[in-house]
């Protein structure tokens, strides 16, 4: 059996495990990867993937960097099934199409820009894929139910068991028979932390051979859920005080949710001026909240409903059109908009930090993972200016990063899931997370456990046979981590310097008002080169 690890290796999101043995090759997750331009080309290197000799897809929840990829697959010759419990099948439909809403948005921008810009289009200014591949994705989903084994293909038998993590999120118990001899596989997905306000704790299966365990924070613990209210009422007192907003950027399945149900708790506890209204600024978050109501025997708070959270006393409104999020940018005085996405990389958000953040008294609450190279990383990690639609923005907003609210476990929690399995003979894969965390989280599993993890890297290949050494290739370590060309970078720079101060020495012999328009533009350029010198 080998094991290609095609996304979630030393990163974060584009979560993708291709499994093949014997006969059958299938996938674990197929999700998109977010961060840098350099890192999302990754998506459309579709000939990795090889869909068209994909026999079947397991899919562990509903978030893009688990799912976004799958209309891609479909659209180039992926034609089997989609295993996912029945609340993910409604969310990733949901998602699905909003994704290649998006996708389709971005594609008119880009070729606008270029057109005005007078460049050639690359294929990133394609879309990944269209409406029509989305709404074709949603007819392969396949629901199965918690518990319940079955069999995708001959010798693969699969139970999908509750990772705590969203609303379906699944962990994976996998056993691969090859030759009469079986090898039990875990994934963990993405393991939601014990205690969560709506969903139940993970469940933790036998102990496996091979244990996949994400690492996102495997550097770090979370706080408890009294002083994560406690930051988010601290947040919201702050703005208030100065008569601004606050800006949550949340995803919208999940932590919209959860979210709101805070909100919900704080203004109980009157711990929220009665005057300041809540503003959803979402129409996805609008239609995954009803999906949230319908699996509400799936939640830890299984009498919330919809009529809970638009009551009028908790001052919850759902925005709907572009004309209504615009509006929320006029509108004065204090107030709180939730809006996607979450790390401020897509969507309305967007546009509502381009017109808050340089404002003093604005209060930006980070409430999940900020995936290196996102904006929302950049703020997290103390950004000066954030360039927004060509514009370098002032960051004047206070940031508010609350982890108390991550839908992932924290370092201990995640030891404590791992520890409840760890036996000799056990395997363990660290995977989605970044380096740092894996590095800190595999030293503290070897010295509590005596289990040594591997930890693979993009496009690493994992051999592995019962009774055997498992081995480990990487057939195109150039594609890991390609290495960045400074000196050509810098040679160009040079050349274009001296050609600057050659035309410079004839700028005196320009008309007047050209000299003004070339120096302001020269002023903008050096700025930019000042901001870029900041942040290294």
């Amino acid at each position: 059996m080998n094991i290609t690890f095609l996304g979630a290796a030393q990163t974060v999101t584009g979560s993708c495990y291709v499994i093949r043995t014997g006969d059958v090759r299938f996938a674990v997750d197929c999700g998109m990867v977010q961060g840098n331009s350099a890192i999302e080309v990754r998506n459309y290197d579709t000939e990795t993937y090889d869909p068209e000799h994909l026999d079947f897809i397991l899919l562990t929840h509903a978030h893009i960097d688990h799912s976004g990829l799958l209309p891609r697959m479909v659209k180039h010759g992926f034609a089997g099934n989609i295993y996912c419990t029945a609340p993910t099948a409604d969310l990733a439909a949901l998602m699905l199409e909003d994704s290649a809403h998006i996708q389709e948005t971005e594609q008119e921008w880009k070729s606008s820009h270029n057109q005005r810009k007078g460049r050639e289009a690359d294929i990133t200014d394609e879309a990944l894929y269209l409406t029509e591949d989305a709404l074709a994705t949603a007819k392969q989903l396949r629901a199965v139910p918690f518990g319940e084994a079955f069999e995708p293909a001959p010798g693969v038998r699969v139970t999908f068991r509750f990772a705590g993590h969203i609303l379906g999120a699944a962990l994976l118990d996998i056993t691969v028979t090859e030759d009469g001899k079986s090898t039990r596989l875990v994934f963990s997905g993405d393991l939601g932390r014990p205690g969560a306000l709506l969903l139940p704790d993970a469940e933790t299966p036998e102990t496996p051979d091979w244990l996949f365990v994400e690492s996102t924070y495997g550097d770090r613990n979370h706080k408890g859920e009294n002083d994560t209210l406690e930051e988010l009422s601290e947040a919201i007192a702050y703005s208030y005080q100065h008569k601004e907003k606050v800006l949550i950027p949340a995803f919208a399945v999940e932590r919209t949710q959860e979210i709101l149900y805070s909100l919900i708790l704080l203004r109980k506890q009157g711990r929220i001026p009665a005057d300041m209204p809540v503003y959803v600024d979402s129409p996805m978050a609008a239609k995954a909240t009803k999906i949230f109501v319908k699996y509400a025997s799936h939640l830890r708070a299984p009498d919330l409903t919809l009529e809970d959270i638009n009551k009028p006393e908790y001052a919850v409104t759902y925005t709907q059109t572009v004309k209504d999020s615009q509006e929320l940018n006029l509108r004065k005085g204090p107030a709180i908009i939730l809006s996607a996405s979450g790390m401020c990389n897509a969507g309305r958000i967007r546009h509502h930090l381009k017109h808050n953040i340089w404002k003093p008294g604005v209060s930006i609450v980070f409430v999940g993972y900020q995936a290196m190279g996102t904006p929302g990383r950049k703020l997290v990690d103390g950004a000066k200016t954030l360039r927004l639609f060509g514009d370098e923005l002032n960051v004047e907003a206070r940031i508010f990063t609350i982890n108390g609210f991550s839908a992932h476990a924290g370092q201990s929690q995640l030891l404590d899931w791992i520890g409840s399995m760890a036996r000799p003979g056990m395997n363990v894969a660290l995977i989605h997370g970044e380096p740092k965390a894996q590095t800190i989280l595999a030293g503290l599993i070897k010295e509590r456990f005596g289990i040594t993890p591997v930890i693979p890297e993009y496009l690493e290949e994992l051999s592995i046979q019962p009774g055997t050494l498992p081995a480990v290739h990487q057939p195109r370590p150039e594609a890991s981590r390609p290495r960045v060309d400074w000196n050509f970078l810098m040679q160009e720079m040079d050349q274009r310097m001296a050609q600057l101060r050659d035309r410079m020495a004839h700028a005196s012999d320009l008309p007047w008002e050209e000299q003004l328009e070339l120096r302001d533009r020269l002023a903008e350029i050096e700025h930019d080169l000042f901001v870029f010198l900041s942040h290294m």
